[in-house]
């Protein structure tokens, strides 16, 4: 367990025009990035938020990015898989890190992509050693070592991720959406690679857009979107958003 301290923000008015259902209660996570120990320090932070008061019907929403960069991919997602959830349901959606890591598994440019990306640290918690990637064949001789590795129930986890989770009035998503086209038109690469011109518009983009895959120094409240990476990997802080009603508040944990 890590030695982080904890942080809950008072309760402020969402900025999503009309509230969320009656007696349902949303926890939003943002990009964990294999840092297992924050993870365990929040959901140990959730159970007590739950503890003190729990409404009708609770979900959870991971927003993706479970791997690379951290030291304990593995662990995240066997607790993922293994573990029962906290609320009522649980939601993971997939980060452009999971899409990366697919493609390694058969295009050796993608893995080459992916190492640069984190996908090292990844590696080393499946066992598979980095010994250099510089030419095809030790490309190919990662994709084979991964392909080993990687347990039927961890590839089924990646591959069967979603893309978006609609809970009026909000859009759950990892990266964002692009302005100016509807929510059922967006193109599935979006929901996982935008920032711009997503993260500076000022549109209407018919929901509040719930999301990570930008690191912040702190949660980022704006008129059209909320972002929850906080940086677990850089900064040592992982975010969840709570949403019930009308307000919005924020449970976090930082490594100390």
């Amino acid at each position: 367990m890590s030695n982080a301290a904890s942080l809950e923000t008072g309760s402020r008015r969402s900025p999503a025009p009309i509230p969320l259902a009656e007696g349902l209660r949303i926890y939003a996570i943002g990009d964990i990035h294999g840092r297992f120990d924050l993870l365990q320090e929040l959901v140990s932070e959730i159970r007590r938020d739950l503890e003190r008061d729990r409404p009708e019907r609770t979900i959870e929403i991971f927003l993706g990015d479970y791997i690379d960069r951290g030291p304990q991919s593995r662990e995240i997602v066997d607790c993922l898989i293994e573990t029962p959830p906290m609320t009522d349901e649980r939601i993971c959606l997939l980060g452009n890190h999971e899409d990366i890591l697919l493609h390694a598994l058969d295009d050796t440019s993608a893995m080459t992509n992916w190492l640069y990306n984190g996908g090292g640290e990844t590696l080393l918690s499946y066992g598979v050693k980095v010994r250099g990637f510089g030419g095809e064949s030790s490309l190919i001789e990662l994709q084979q070592g991964l392909r080993a590795a990687l347990p039927g129930s961890h590839l089924e986890f990646f591959a069967s991720l979603r893309r978006m989770v609609d809970f009026s009035p909000y859009l759950f998503v990892h990266a964002g959406i692009r302005p100016g086209r509807a929510i059922e038109d967006q193109d599935p690469e979006d929901l996982v690679w935008i920032r711009e011109p997503f993260l500076h518009s000022d549109a209407d983009l018919g929901r509040i857009v719930v999301h990570g895959h930008t690191p912040a120094m702190h949660p980022e409240v704006r008129k059209n979107r909320i972002n929850i990476d906080t940086g677990a990997v850089f900064r040592g802080c992982l975010t969840c958003a709570v949403l019930e009603g009308a307000d919005l508040r924020f449970l976090q944990v930082c490594a100390r």
